[in-house]
């Protein structure tokens, strides 16, 4: 050591790649990577935790940064959690599960604060403590598996050596590998009874000799297996199939109804396509209820809870515990004060928009998937609210000067676009409206401090709250509040 820092030598290791040696690991980044240095080289790493010491093999370089994997730990972090999932470091998913959820919350803070001040140039951006999750493990309400011919193989044996059968797979895709599917025995992610379903429905396949899903030649029966559930007990089951055998698709399913009664809802898609996008085509009402139902603590504990209708396809937050405290900071920073006229931009299905429809005088809601837009008016109906106005368009193209002349000037925007951002013209045409206030929320706090940075024209950023909806990962989600320069 020097000067307190660990000294770190470079060398040519196995076919000539790279290695860094005794590098201590600094931070952690996009991506779930962690960061490191040599010199002026940024360093991304995988599965590595700040305050690890670790010598570095060098997988992809550029100029001013690479890639590189840990081949010797010299020393573990403080920081440091015991991984408790058996597919850590090979699923993909979950990629900070090695970190202890307090340091997860600390880096997903700094995050949004190093976005909004690397690429917002907001000097000093006052950012409220990240509200956790209450819950890290078994929090999400959706999961989607994929059937496949072609298993990840985590062992040394060839695939020559494997009998075909065994080379079937109900799990996760492999990152970066379209056609590799790892076999899932336990996911934390979703509640029992999700992980025996699964593993049910894939017993009950190699029984009965079902072929699952072959992605190079697109052919096999079986392709996806989802499923859901709420917080006020519904269960919800979709499989995809790629034939319609319907003989066999019944007995599946009634044996599943049979293993299975909290089930509530069964569906079943047949898709010959080659993509597994399911929106577009006929689903099956097999069994049960046909939507399920969530309901979502009003804001006000005098109001009764808002109600949602969830669908096979419906879009919900994947954590509706967090998804509560999400919607209610954003309506602590607008504090309502019952006769504004809101704008909810990117409304999908409308969670947001009939979530303060009580506190506001009139909320329109905005989305290009007319899909999503049914369902918004639906849950608007479910609930009684006649204050909700959903509109079917991109955003983009909704927002010109023939929209002000028949629908009111909004008081407040809400906007919650995907990870992409908002349009260009769609923050040209809100820095034209001027409303007082605008509340920015975001899954991605790069391309929202971005957006910042075009809307600060005319907006100062006045406060920031993180939001942690996805624990073991490196997701964060933030909301901004605008106001006006007057």
């Amino acid at each position: 050591m020097e000067n307190g820092e660990i000294q770190h030598t470079m060398r040519k290791g196995k076919n000539e790649l790279l290695v860094f040696e005794q590098v201590e690991i600094l931070d952690a980044g996009s991506e779930g990577n962690a960061v490191a240095r040599v010199g002026d080289l940024v360093i991304f790493v995988p599965y590595a935790v700040p305050g690890d010491v670790a010598d570095l093999r060098v997988i992809r370089k550029k100029k001013s940064w690479c890639e590189a994997r840990v081949i010797r730990f010299h020393r573990f972090s403080e920081k440091r959690a015991t991984p408790f999932c058996s597919h850590f470091g090979t699923c993909g998913g979950c990629k900070w599960q090695h970190l202890h959820y307090s340091d997860q919350l600390f880096y997903k803070q700094k995050m949004v604060e190093d976005n909004l001040v690397r690429i917002g140039k907001i000097p000093t951006p006052l950012i409220l403590p990240i509200l956790g999750s209450g819950e890290q493990k078994f929090y999400r309400n959706k999961l989607e598996y994929t059937f496949s011919t072609h298993r990840w193989l985590t062992g040394e044996l060839p695939k020559e050596a494997i009998p075909q059968h065994e080379m079937n797979a109900l799990g996760f895709h492999i990152p970066r590998m379209f056609d590799k599917v790892l076999d899932i025995e336990c996911c934390y992610l979703q509640p029992e009874p999700s992980n025996h379903i699964r593993l049910f429905v894939r017993q009950y396949a190699l029984d009965h000799g079902l072929a699952f899903y072959d992605v190079r030649t697109w052919s096999g029966f079986l392709r996806n297996l989802i499923i859901r559930n709420t917080t006020t007990g519904d269960l919800m089951v979709i499989l995809v199939f790629r034939e319609d055998r319907k003989d066999v698709i019944h007995d599946l399913l009634n044996a599943l109804h049979d293993a299975f009664p909290a089930v509530t809802s069964i569906y079943y898609v047949i898709n010959a396509k080659k993509n597994d996008v399911i929106n577009d085509l006929p689903l099956t009402f097999f069994y049960g209820k046909e939507y399920m139902t969530e309901q979502m603590p009003a804001f006000f504990e005098n109001q009764p809870p808002v109600r949602f209708s969830i669908g096979p396809v419906s879009f919900y937050q994947t954590n509706p515990h967090q998804a509560v405290a999400l919607y209610r900071a954003a309506a602590e920073f607008a504090a309502f004060k019952g006769n504004e006229v809101v704008y909810d931009l990117y409304t999908g299905t409308g969670t947001i928009a009939n979530y303060i429809a009580p506190m506001v005088k009139k909320v329109i809601g905005m989305e290009s998937v007319a899909a999503a837009i049914e369902d918004a008016q639906m849950n608007a109906r479910l609930n009684g609210f006649d204050n909700v106005t959903f509109i079917t368009g991109e955003v983009e193209k909704l927002l010109t000067p023939d929209f002000f002349i028949i629908n009111p000037v909004p008081d407040l925007i809400i906007t919650d676009p995907p990870r992409s951002g908002m349009h260009e013209k769609v923050i040209r045409t809100l820095l034209a409206m001027a409303p007082p206030t605008i509340i920015y929320i975001s899954c991605n706090p790069a391309t929202q401090a971005r957006d910042l940075l075009l809307l600060s024209e005319k907006y100062t950023c006045e406060k920031n709250q993180p939001v942690d909806m996805f624990p073991q990962t490196q997701h964060v989600e933030n909301i901004s509040l605008l106001k006006l320069n007057v």
